[in-house]
């Protein structure tokens, strides 16, 4: 039956090839439909229209005549971070000595070990003990997979992260799935992402820049419950927001390079999500105006006027956007700030779970984030979570 079944996958493949070949001049719309039949892991190839199109024309108002509001991303970093310090601070006055997060380095490239930089600086900022462990480039598979065990079994350890890529030779699947679930602060675990996709079911960690586009919405006080939203993109990491903008009751479409009619699409949403990796693919007319414009992307662009001979862009065109949105995140900088104080914030909800409690205005088992690790870690928890809750009535 298998064996057939391939056949006819073959069969229809080369039907696909040969209808998209004897026609002289194939529209990228019908090349686009035929190669959809080819398979389900096609790579996301965008065709940036060309000066007559539409899509180079941009808005000249936004919605009402008023200037967009550009998200203050900074303060709100600022703020998470404060909130998160505070918790942390209050833990330590009870029975947690301090809380670690391990970062796992394989190789010495040079932006890895900048962003390795940005995030112990965060973590330190908030009270949360870091600790790196640095591996060869040409070290084995096996031996980063020890590193992972041992920091797995270390209990001041309460949130782990491999900085990626990982070297080609070392299988990265295999050592994102060996982190413990209850460690994986970077939420690439597949629990992590089966719970977030499965309604009624919790994910212990969602990963930073998913989660930090949601931060970034409500904290603007945009409305997402019974919105439109459109996610630009489908990469494995950022294409989550569709899952947490469901979450939020938003109805959600996504828009890829195969999609027909992206600009319509994205111009019928009240909040669109980008990251594609395409400099200013996003145009004005792409948006509906008053709607808010949140770009994850990051794009190097050729210019000799600068000091670097480059400058950084995003995806959305923010000059053109600006007339027309109502809200947008601006680039560079945009959502960076508030993903990387996502980091410190999931490391402490690892700390809350291994010591089974909620320390806010009032201490609560800590259900929401140990789902699924029994009654017996809870039983274990319980004498922690009682002391620390008299301590606090003191």
């Amino acid at each position: 039956m298998r064996g057939l079944w391939a056949a006819s996958w073959r069969s229809l493949g080369r039907k696909t090839l040969r209808s998209s070949s004897s026609s002289s001049s194939p529209s990228s719309s019908s090349l686009s439909s035929n190669l959809q039949l080819l398979g389900p892991n096609l790579p996301d190839v965008w065709t940036m229209p060309g000066p007559s199109s539409g899509a180079f024309r941009s808005q000249s108002s936004a919605a009402n005549g008023q200037t967009a509001n550009v998200v203050n991303r900074k303060s709100i970093a600022r703020a998470i971070r404060e909130g998160i310090a505070n918790e942390i601070c209050r833990m330590k006055e009870t029975i947690v000595k301090s809380l670690g997060l391990a970062i796992v380095l394989v190789g010495g490239r040079r932006d890895s070990r900048t962003f390795i930089h940005v995030k112990l600086k965060a973590c330190e900022e908030v009270g949360i003990t870091t600790y790196v462990e640095e591996l060869p480039e040409e070290c084995t598979e096996d031996e980063v997979l020890h590193i992972v065990s041992r920091l797995n079994n270390n209990p001041s350890v309460n949130g782990i992260i491999l900085q990626l890529p990982l070297p080609q030779h070392v299988d990265e699947e295999r050592i994102i799935n060996f982190v413990s679930p209850e460690k994986d602060v970077d939420g690439f675990q597949p629990l992590n992402v089966e719970n977030l996709a499965m309604k009624g079911s919790d994910p212990l960690f969602i990963p930073c820049a998913p989660k930090s586009c949601i931060e970034l919405l409500l904290r603007s006080g945009v409305e997402i419950m019974g919105k439109r939203a459109v996610v630009v993109g489908r990469s494995k990491i950022i294409g989550l927001p569709t899952l947490l903008l469901q979450r939020h009751h938003a109805t959600v479409s996504t828009v890829h390079s195969f999609t027909k009619n992206p600009e319509q699409i994205t111009r019928e949403a009240d909040i669109v999500i980008a990251d594609v990796g395409i400099s200013n693919l996003i145009r004005g007319i792409w948006l509906k105006p008053g709607a808010v414009a949140v770009d994850m992307g990051t794009n190097k662009v050729q210019d000799p006027g600068t000091d670097q001979g480059f400058r950084i862009t995003g995806d959305v065109c923010y000059e053109e956007a600006i007339k027309v949105v109502s809200a947008i995140t601006p680039v560079p900088g945009g959502d960076g700030p508030v993903t990387i104080a996502m980091l410190p914030s999931n490391t402490l909800d690892s700390a809350k779970c291994a010591f089974g409690f909620i320390l806010k205005l009032r201490l609560v088992p800590q259900y929401s984030f140990c789902k699924g690790k029994g009654v017996s870690f809870f039983l274990a928890n319980l004498s922690s979570s009682l002391t620390i809750l008299a301590k606090s009535l003191l």
